[in-house]
């Protein structure tokens, strides 16, 4: 049953990231983006994973340390309570990418990679648009600045 409850916290996720990654333009995507409950499944799971470990779980967080989060990693429950957390996360950090890309227009030839490396590496993903997100936005205030100027008398 765990093996299937970690597979499936993918699995809940996925028709989301499609949606963003590779129909960016459709309102439905606006709509899945725009709402925090897609991430509801992935957590019913991360509940089924973690209340049979939650000793460990609540040990692991109440006092991190290395040692614990070894503990509970190494219960396959732990484990897959882990991921299905990364799992929900990762899809609100997407979502968000994605609602801010479209508000800044920026391409979706550019934010598709972006979005798959977040799935993937949501770190460097994360890190990646940040730095984007820097770029277009000073480019945009420079580009309001001089548009401002050159309007004056």
């Amino acid at each position: 049953m765990t093996g299937f409850l970690f597979e499936l916290s993918f699995w809940l996720a996925s028709p989301m990231w499609l949606l963003l990654i590779l129909a960016p333009g459709l309102r439905l995507t606006e709509r899945v983006a725009a709402s925090p409950l897609t991430v509801v499944p992935v957590l019913l799971v991360y509940l089924a994973l973690a209340v049979p470990v939650f000793p460990e779980l609540w040990s692991a967080v109440r006092s991190p340390d290395l040692d614990s989060f070894r503990d509970l990693a190494a219960l396959a429950n732990g484990a897959g309570a882990i991921w299905a957390q990364v799992i929900a996360w990762d899809l609100l950090i997407g979502q968000w990418m994605y609602r801010e890309g479209r508000r800044l227009e920026i391409h979706p030839v550019v934010m598709s990679p972006l979005l798959v490396l977040t799935v993937l590496l949501s770190p460097v993903g994360l890190l990646a648009f940040l730095a984007l997100r820097a770029t277009r936005t000073a480019h945009t205030r420079g580009s309001r600045t001089t548009a401002r100027a050159s309007a004056a008398p």
